[in-house]
């Protein structure tokens, strides 16, 4: 049945779904009780399920996942939300030590199906501490699976595999589309965790995005369309597990590349997804894979975030070195 939502209306069905479904599933965090968090995400829950099932904790993030692991690891599936990214660094030493490598440590006899929601990334005019781009270290710590949805569908799919999943989940939900409506259908399945998809068709370059970027590089194809340029576009979705075939695939059909993000581009998720399509795809590359991300800087304030983050002009302007005077 298609429905009109907004990408924070489907994360709210996917955990009010999820809370119906398994009653060892629970939701806590700061505010997302009776308040419903800062973006209204949990907008409900405590007054359908109670406040045993959806609840405020105190201001400590260390504490939130802390407790999510005690939860997970005695049969509890614990959805924590950490209110901001930048929000997340004092949990980050819970996430690294205990959530990613327990399952390691206990020779696979403890699993910590935990499901750590972060809204990220930028693009709503935050103050400092509001608005990092923090994929990278999630991504770089072995025993996370990491998924950023671009899309309503996506985001209530994925956080309905998510919670579902036995290993431990960082969910990061770009925060300038919360409130971007389109029409879904929640009743159909989409690419699971570790899938990539193909959201553009085009066969002269291939722009790779996820999260917060999709947007960005699905306008961007759309104006070279007008100038007679086909750009196919590639929606990550699952950062870790990352679905090399169909990016590879995707790559090897068009011959080019331009990776997309918001975060630093030094030692990031898009300088992986650049190595690793060159080292897979490279007989098949007519010109080297360009990256448009963020600045290597502290995120800017609100007044210089709009030249920080990719734009279709930057987007297009890599579109236009690569090599095409060889084509």
């Amino acid at each position: 049945m298609h429905e009109k939502l907004t990408m924070a209306q489907a994360l709210n069905r996917a955990l009010r779904d999820s809370l119906a479904e398994d009653p060892s599933v629970l939701v806590f965090g700061e505010d997302v009780g009776p308040l419903g968090g800062v973006f209204r995400i949990t907008d409900g829950l405590t007054a359908e399920f109670g406040e045993e099932r959806c609840f405020d904790t105190p201001l400590a993030e260390s504490g939130i996942v802390g407790m999510a692991v005690g939860l997970a690891m005695n049969g509890m599936r614990p959805v924590v939300e950490m209110q901001f990214d930048a929000f997340a660094y004092p949990a980050f030493e819970q996430v690294v030590s205990h959530v990613a490598k327990l399952r390691n440590r206990t020779r696979g006899k403890v699993s910590v199906p935990i499901v750590i929601r972060v809204p990220y990334a930028g693009g709503i005019g935050g103050v400092e501490h509001h608005c990092d781009s923090s994929e990278s270290y999630y991504a770089h710590t072995p025993g996370l699976h990491v998924l950023a949805p671009a899309n309503a569908a996506d985001a209530y799919g994925l956080l309905r595999e998510a919670i579902a999943s036995d290993d431990p989940v960082v969910f990061l939900e770009p925060k300038k589309l919360y409130w971007a409506k389109e029409e879904v259908d929640l009743t159909q399945p989409v690419p699971g965790i570790g899938r990539a998809a193909v959201v553009r068709q085009g066969s002269d370059a291939t722009l790779i995005a996820y999260g917060p970027s999709v947007p960005v590089a699905l306008e961007a194809a759309e104006v070279a369309a007008q100038e007679g340029r086909s750009l196919q576009v590639v929606d990550v979705r699952s950062i870790v597990p990352f679905d090399d075939a169909t990016v590879c695939e995707a790559v090897r059909s068009t011959g080019r590349a331009v990776v997309v993000a918001e975060a630093a581009g030094f030692a990031s998720v898009s300088s992986e997804i650049v190595a690793r399509v060159t080292e897979r795809c490279f007989h098949s590359l007519a010109a080297p894979v360009r990256r448009v991300a963020g600045f290597d800087i502290p995120y800017p304030p609100p007044k210089l975030e709009h030249l920080h983050l990719p734009s279709v002009d930057r987007v297009l302007d890599a579109i236009d070195d690569l090599q095409w005077e060889h084509a």
